[in-house]
């Protein structure tokens, strides 16, 4: 229980970080962002709405459509960012002094873009999701088998578009300098910059992890044959390739099933083959 709450608040500071990058230094300056926010910055433009009543009503808007689709386990993960995130950004919209800590737009885009990232990576490392404009992609890849990373790079790449309309060429430009940024502290917070990672398992709970990974995540595992060195017992690691998004939510699985588990994880450059350069439903 203590460690749920932990991650739970983990969670919160997260949303915490990223929220407070997007209001001091994104928002006032007029950059491009991505998400929910992005959409919302655009439905102020056009439609005149507030942009954190738009980001609380798409946030709950894809829960439901994740709670439904997806199911109850993907929308505990999403549930808290859901209500705090909107909650966090429109007070720190409310703190006047947020929108003047400087006057220099580089440094705005390079610390918002920073700030963000952390944000993001520390919601992801833990296992949470930041809710949004992250659950169509997984919706598309459940139903319409489209990988996850390419309809996440479509949608953002429509939601800074629609910005580009009424942003200035030097908006555009730090707007396209943070996001960037913010991708790349993302990666390093969650596996030290590599795309993926490589998981070995070492449990005597090896086949209920196993089916974890197979079933609840979707992803592909190796038996591999061990002895343990204390006290050479003959039995099963398990070894398996998955995106560094997705290794906080199993070091949570493997926890909960043996607190005691051996976990080691190396960072992967590049991995070919079924699920990752070849379709996973492939015959």
């Amino acid at each position: 229980m203590s460690r749920k709450i932990l991650r739970i608040l983990g969670v919160i500071a997260g949303n915490a970080v990223f929220a407070f990058g997007l209001t001091a230094f994104s928002i006032p300056n007029g950059f491009l962002v991505g998400g929910a926010t992005g959409i919302a910055r655009s439905a102020e433009h056009f439609l005149g709405l507030e942009m954190t009543v738009t980001v609380a009503a798409i946030n709950v808007v894809m829960f439901l459509l994740g709670l439904w689709i997806l199911g109850r386990k993907f929308a505990l993960t999403t549930v808290v960012s859901t209500m705090v995130f909107p909650v966090l950004l429109n007070w720190f919209l409310s703190i006047p002094a947020l929108g003047h800590l400087t006057e220099d737009r580089l440094l705005a885009a390079l610390f918002g873009g920073m700030i963000t990232g952390l944000g993001l990576g520390i919601v992801m490392r833990l296992g949470g999701s930041t809710g949004g404009m992250d659950i169509p992609p997984l919706i598309l890849n459940k139903k319409f088998r489209i990988p996850v990373a390419a309809a996440m790079y479509c949608f953002d790449v429509c939601i800074l578009l629609s910005q580009m309309v009424f942003s200035s060429s030097e908006e555009i430009l730090y707007g396209i300098l943070s996001v960037m940024l913010t991708s790349i502290v993302l990666n390093q917070v969650l596996v030290y910059g590599a795309g993926n990672v490589q998981v070995l398992i070492i449990s005597k709970e090896f086949e209920r992890i196993n089916e974890i990974i197979q079933k609840d995540m979707d992803r592909g595992s190796t038996y591999l044959p061990i002895q343990t060195g204390y006290e050479k017992i003959e039995q099963k690691a398990v070894l398996c390739v998955l995106p560094n998004r997705e290794m906080g939510q199993l070091n949570h699985y493997v926890k909960e099933i043996d607190p005691k588990a051996f976990i080691i994880i190396n960072g992967v450059r590049e991995v070919k083959g079924r699920g990752f350069t070849l379709d996973k439903h492939l015959a």
